[in-house]
């Protein structure tokens, strides 16, 4: 992509102190994007903002839970005032619970429902009222999954709550076009992160099963991120791009 594509953008990024978030908030600020970089977990924030601060980008952490609604108006809040407008909203936070279907609790579902759905319509509500107000426009975009495609053993849950976010992203567009603002979702594959590379296992399976014969590196969706928030899609909305490898095609298990 062009050099300084985001040159005065404003961007919030959820779930962003490691992993996909991170690569798709360190890539903003090397276009030119200030960006609100958030997570649950303070140093994981501190340390990626830190990061990309110091690379020369212009990023600010804030500590706290995506799916409360007060803490989301609080980060569109904090990039007017710290940066002066809000052009960029990316829901990347959220939760993966395991868990068998005949066994799962409640509780459980709950709070898979509330930051995986909750979270992302939240902010996506509160991102484009002051995108509205700015009339300027904006892009937002929503993270969803392959498990939203196809099914996959111990993720029921989670799946319904992807393949809802790839709903909402096609509904929204009624909503949000007339006010030049754009809504997308991708849905990354199998991704070597710092969570996955735990697993010593992972990319030789998935390795063995994408027809690309590797997963995806954080860049790779980081990439995908990038296009649908930029004004190379402009006129791409309501859409879900997978981002796999290859692997829905076929849909081998890695079990």
């Amino acid at each position: 992509m062009p050099s300084q594509l985001f040159a005065g953008q404003v961007a919030i990024i959820t779930g962003a102190g490691q992993g996909i978030g991170f690569e798709i908030a360190r890539e903003l600020c090397s276009g030119g994007a200030s960006v609100i970089l958030n997570d649950v977990d303070a140093k994981l924030a501190a340390t990626a903002a830190n990061a990309i601060t110091d690379a020369g980008g212009n990023c600010h952490a804030m500590v706290g839970d995506a799916a409360d609604v007060a803490f989301i108006q609080s980060m569109v809040d904090e990039a007017v005032s710290k940066f002066g407008a809000l052009t960029i909203a990316i829901a990347n936070a959220g939760i993966t619970l395991f868990g068998d279907f005949f066994e799962y609790k409640q509780d459980a579902l709950q709070r898979v429902m509330n930051v995986n759905l909750g979270g992302s319509f939240f902010l996506a509500q509160a991102a484009s009222i002051q995108m509205k107000k700015q009339q300027g426009g904006g892009s937002i975009l929503l993270m969803s999954s392959v498990t939203g495609h196809q099914a996959h053993k111990n993720l029921a849950a989670y799946g319904m709550t992807k393949a809802g976010l790839e709903m909402l992203a096609k509904t929204l567009v009624v909503e949000l076009s007339p006010f030049n603002i754009s809504i997308n979702a991708i849905a990354p594959g199998a991704t070597k992160t710092e969570r996955t590379v735990e697993d010593t296992e992972y990319e030789k399976t998935w390795s063995r099963i994408t027809p690309m014969g590797r997963p995806a590196t954080v860049a790779d969706i980081a990439n995908a991120a990038l296009f649908l928030v930029s004004p190379l899609s402009r006129h791409v909305t309501g859409q879900s791009l997978v981002v796999d490898g290859g692997w829905t095609s076929v849909s081998p298990s890695p079990y």
